[in-house]
Parts: C-alpha cells; sequence; structure tokens
C-alpha cells in the first residue's frame, strides 16, 4: 500500500515537472523556431509595409 502511494505521487509530481518545463520552455538563438527567425520577422514587416523593398533587401543582406 505505501509502494503504491509512493509510486503515485512520484508520477504525479513528475507529470507536473513535465507540464511546466513545457509550457515555460525557452529556445536558445541557434534553436529559434522558424517564426521566430530574423528573415520571418523581415519579411512580415516587409508585407505589412513596415519597410520598403530597399530597405528590406538591404537588411536581408545584413542578416546573411
Amino acid at each position: 500500500m505505501m509502494i503504491g502511494m509512493l509510486f503515485f505521487w512520484i508520477v504525479v509530481i513528475g507529470l507536473a515537472v513535465l507540464l511546466v518545463r513545457g509550457l515555460f520552455q525557452t529556445n536558445g538563438a541557434s534553436g529559434m523556431n522558424q517564426q521566430f527567425s530574423a528573415r520571418n520577422i523581415l519579411e512580415q514587416r516587409y508585407a505589412r509595409g513596415e519597410i520598403n523593398q530597399e530597405q528590406y533587401k538591404l537588411m536581408l543582406e545584413d542578416i546573411s
């Protein structure tokens, strides 16, 4: 009985740790998602009209 309760709490705590790690996991610069890559951000800014074509090309050369 005691071993069963201990096993239960180990499983509950382990799942809680995995959940918290999954929610708050951060990616380093080398492991950035494509969604947040510099090129993708630049393309989004160009698409929204925040920068013109000349600025886009210059910035694209800088990040390449």
